[in-house]
């Protein structure tokens, strides 16, 4: 069973809902490129290849990134480029903002991306059911972006890959890992949850995955890497939320380079077959 690994390529101050971005200083300046090295050094350890879900925006500040990414043999997919909410967006716009990515992935790797993952789960079949078609027009074959968690996605979502019918054709969608409750569906896959839940929950929501002939998806944000790096000034839960404890992910996410089986989500999607 191959698990999947990812990568959404925001910097410290890509914090969703805010009125107005936060413009980085001298003493608070861009640190997702040494955030990224941290994370591709460690898989070239374990010589793992991961999907990087890379924000157009960052692409153009950061045009060496990209290629990179890519040069080290792993696979360039779209987070969107503003990193605005799906459900902020009209119908075209959202189109707009996946074209330009897609265009500016392709120009600076020679790859057009196929995956698309939108900015904190902003893609469910209630709120935004006109999404997957707008992204199989635009040559994508899968979506990453329907959490089954509350508040941020869809509580009673599928936890498994599943098949979203539209009049382009199929689009494959492939849910982050969550580990069930009786307190409901747990972030386990990723972000502060990744950091707080028991390492042995963690592990063996995997496996119980793999058992059932489903994959498990784990995410990262770069400043994962970097948790006693600068921060965005936030209410104490949202902080909590967004940013998760103070302590970064790389002895966690070794823990299960270790242990488990990881590739990207396109090579997933190439055997992926309904368990």
């Amino acid at each position: 069973m191959i698990n999947a690994l990812t990568i959404d390529v925001e910097d410290w101050y890509h914090v969703c809902g805010l009125a107005v971005e936060p413009q980085p200083g001298p003493s608070s300046r861009r640190r997702v490129v040494p955030n990224v090295e941290s994370i591709l050094s460690l898989l070239a350890e374990f010589n793992v290849t991961a999907t990087f879900f890379i924000l157009g925006s960052v692409a153009e500040e950061e045009p060496s990134l990209v290629r990179r990414i890519a040069d080290a043999g792993h696979e360039i997919a779209s987070h969107g480029y503003s990193h605005r909410l799906v459900t902020q967006l009209s119908p075209e716009l959202f189109r707009d903002e996946v074209r330009r990515t897609g265009e500016i992935l392709e120009l600076q790797c020679g790859v057009r991306p196929v995956g698309f993952r939108a900015p904190q789960w902003s893609i469910s079949t209630a709120s935004t059911p006109w999404a997957p078609a707008i992204l199989r027009e635009e040559g994508y074959l899968y979506d990453s972006s329907c959490n089954p968690l509350p508040f941020v996605g869809e509580p009673d979502g599928v936890r498994h890959p599943f098949r979203i019918q539209t009049q382009a054709g199929p689009l494959l969608e492939i849910p982050p890992m969550v580990t069930p409750s009786l307190l409901g569906n747990l972030p386990t896959g990723g972000g502060w949850g990744f950091r707080f839940f028991p390492l042995a929950m963690i592990g063996g929501t995997v496996e119980k995955l793999n058992s059932a002939g489903s994959p498990a998806v784990i995410y990262l944000h770069p400043r994962e890497m970097d948790a006693r790096g600068p921060r965005v000034r936030l209410s104490p839960f949202r902080a909590f939320v967004v940013y998760g404890p103070k302590t970064d992910a790389k002895k966690r996410l070794r823990y299960l380079l270790q242990r488990y089986r990881f590739g990207t989500l396109r090579q997933l999607v190439e055997n992926w077959e309904p368990a």
